[in-house]
């Protein structure tokens, strides 16, 4: 077939379903279709490897899961702005199998640094990015209550991003995650002065660690001044992390005045899980 450009009407007839069972493939990531003047487009080799197989066969479950490329399909579906299209792909990796952690931090955190990169590189401009995040924390807002626990509470952990740093994405995302761990979280979000970081700490007796989130080189001074200030303010049995993509290793980390390096939000939760057992020992 030669590389021609489809409506999604000829698509759906090639492929033998109704038109809206291929408009729901493209909501939910499973086939490539750009809109242009308010009418889907497909090319024709797109539809071709996804009638090879590169589409929804029927195939064991747990290997379909495995091979499904969710993060690009999420990632497609920012970048179109399809919120409602970007929902029904985490759905859809749900259905499949994905667990809550992998959502966020196999899909919908590589799709959101892919298009970071992509806007870096000047392949997007800034409201792409601006429109992706906004719908990323739509879908976090969504998941979010499905992280809670019932019990007591194991202690509490403060994440934010110090002064002049604006990412907080992954803040609401390692929030969720350890709230799914059994800790009560309080998250501070972007750009919080020192003083008012330090304050919020004060406010728990039962604070267990501290996570801070630096993406932006630029802002590693403010960072390194908050760590030295948590730690002089909260004392040694609080466990002050510094983590994101401007922190390269433990070392990096210890000379910016925290005690260790999160290289990624497990990470962070296994790192304070040992430290709340270190300390209860």
């Amino acid at each position: 077939m030669s590389d021609t450009v489809l409506t999604l009407h000829e698509a759906a007839l090639l492929l033998g379903v109704h038109y809206m069972t291929a408009y729901r493939y493209v909501r939910l990531g499973l086939l490539d279709a750009e809109k242009v003047g308010g009418t889907w487009q497909v090319q024709s080799s797109v539809l071709e490897s996804f009638r090879s197989g590169l589409g929804p066969t029927p195939v064991n479950p747990d290997s379909r899961r495995r091979r499904a490329p969710w993060a690009e399909r999420l990632e497609a579906r920012l970048v179109a702005g399809d919120g409602r299209g970007a929902w029904g792909v985490v759905e859809a990796a749900l259905a499949g199998g994905a667990e809550l952690d992998e959502v966020y931090l196999d899909i919908l955190a590589p799709a959101m640094q892919s298009i970071g990169a992509r806007w870096a590189a000047g392949e997007l401009d800034i409201s792409v990015e601006h429109r992706a995040t906004g719908i990323a924390f739509r879908i976090i807002g969504q998941l979010g209550p499905r992280f809670s626990r019932r019990g007591r509470t194991r202690g509490t952990v403060l994440v934010g991003a110090p002064a002049g740093e604006r990412h907080s994405l992954p803040l609401a995302i390692v929030a969720d995650l350890l709230r799914g761990e059994g800790w009560e979280v309080s998250d501070l979000g972007a750009d919080m002065p020192s003083e008012s970081f330090i304050h919020a700490a004060r406010e728990f007796s039962d604070l267990v660690a501290i996570g801070v989130s630096v993406t932006n080189p630029e802002h590693l001074d403010s960072a390194s001044e908050l760590c030295h200030a948590l730690k002089a303010s909260v004392g040694e049995h609080v466990y002050v992390a510094v983590g994101g993509a401007a922190v390269r290793d433990t070392e990096h980390a210890r000379s910016l005045g925290a005690d260790g390096w999160a290289s990624s939000a497990r990470e962070f939760a296994r790192q304070i899980s040992g430290e709340s057992e270190a300390d209860t020992a």
